[in-house]
């Protein structure tokens, strides 16, 4: 039987909590890292009736997606409905933890799981994650020394790609320098114009090693004054995680795309609602779970046929539809990011196989219960 550091080490392992968003509160939020876990439940939000559900079943912890608390508090005392919950759980043995936008973004995440569950393929992000930020190490030294700038360089942390180590380029050329009165040079003599045989060496490396880098270069350049450069590199905006998903499907209608949308999520008040030609060709989609309205600006002219996401408000739907763009699905937050509950509960049973017994909540916590 696992225990709860292990089960947390896992999750962070898929949904890292130094990629959720700067404001975000994830993590664990109450339990014994040392404590053994049978049984883990999983749902969107952490309400006192999920609570109750999870410590009826007999859950020793409880994975949420919304967090109990995103602002600071002074009491959680059971007098307020948040103080309740967590006195729900912790009576009862259960602890909590949250993957918020840690697990919007990621790889078998919230967005990945809503696209893949309304029928998309080959998915990328809508706006990728940050890659790491690199740098570009460039200097000039005598032919004879370049092999042990080349190692320096790699000693120091440059020179990683990928699967590979110690990855560089030189090219040769012709350095020349006039020692002034008070130099020392290493080559040439004070007030004589030295031209000597050069190799440029130059190496990537992540930009959190340029200090160590720069300095083992200058440990090991033979000059007094050495010639180097430091480039910052853009980020090719190649991560396979980031902010929604972009993807395919076959080719349909805007009505029968909403159609199989709805199937697809779990039945609510909300319901599914759509803007735009009902007989528009649908072939590219966008989608967001939860909240997606801060993406249309750059959607609008984004080569997709529609955007599925939820909480869009009027005036930016309305505006956004002026730009003749995709058309707009708006689906019920809760349901959209319940997709995701299923793919966590099925990865963390892979992995740990019959050690633990897993449940997805059956209570819906969506705040909208009927229209008239």
């Amino acid at each position: 039987m696992p225990l709860l550091a292990d089960v947390v080490d896992l999750l962070h392992s898929w949904y890292p909590p130094s990629t959720a968003d700067s404001w975000d509160a994830v993590g664990l939020v109450s339990g014994d890292p040392s404590a053994e876990v049978a049984r883990v439940m999983f749902a969107v939000d952490p309400t006192l009736d999920v609570a109750r559900e999870a410590v009826e079943w007999g859950a020793d912890l409880l994975v949420v997606h919304h967090p109990l608390f995103l602002g600071a508090v002074h009491s959680v005392a059971a007098t307020t409905p948040k103080g309740r919950t967590l006195h729900a759980l912790t009576a009862g043995g259960c602890a909590l933890l949250t993957a918020h936008t840690n697990a919007d973004q990621a790889a078998g995440g919230v967005s990945e799981a809503l696209a893949r569950a309304i029928g998309l393929e080959d998915l990328a992000p809508i706006r990728p994650a940050p890659g790491t930020a690199l740098d570009k190490v460039v200097t000039f030294v005598p032919h004879e020394h370049a092999e042990a700038m080349r190692a320096a360089l790699a000693a120091a942390g440059a020179g990683a790609i990928g699967d590979y180590d110690s990855c560089t380029f030189s090219v040769t050329g012709e350095g020349r320098f006039r020692p002034l009165e008070g130099a020392d040079p290493a080559i040439g003599e004070v007030d004589s114009l030295a031209v000597v045989p050069e190799t440029r060496v130059e190496s990537v490396l992540p930009r959190s090693r340029r200090a160590s880098v720069v300095r083992a270069l200058l440990d090991a350049h033979p000059y007094e004054e050495p010639a180097f450069d430091v480039i910052e590199l853009a980020d090719p905006g190649q991560s396979p995680t980031g902010t929604g998903r972009i993807g395919s499907v076959s080719q349909t209608t805007l009505r029968d795309f909403a159609t199989q949308v709805a199937s697809a999520l779990p039945a609510t008040a909300h319901g599914v609602r759509v803007a735009g030609d009902p007989d528009r060709v649908v072939r590219r989609v966008a989608v967001c779970g939860g909240s997606g309205d801060f993406l249309l600006d750059e959607l609008a002219t984004a080569d997709v046929d529609a955007y599925v996401t939820s909480d869009l408000r009027h005036h930016r739907a309305g505006e956004f539809l002026e730009h003749r763009g995709p058309a707009l699905i708006d689906v019920a937050h809760w349901a959209a990011e319940w997709t995701w509950l299923p793919v966590v509960e099925g990865r963390l049973r892979s992995a740990l196989g019959d050690t633990v017994s897993t449940r997805v909540s059956t209570t819906c916590t969506d705040p909208w219960q009927f229209r008239v």
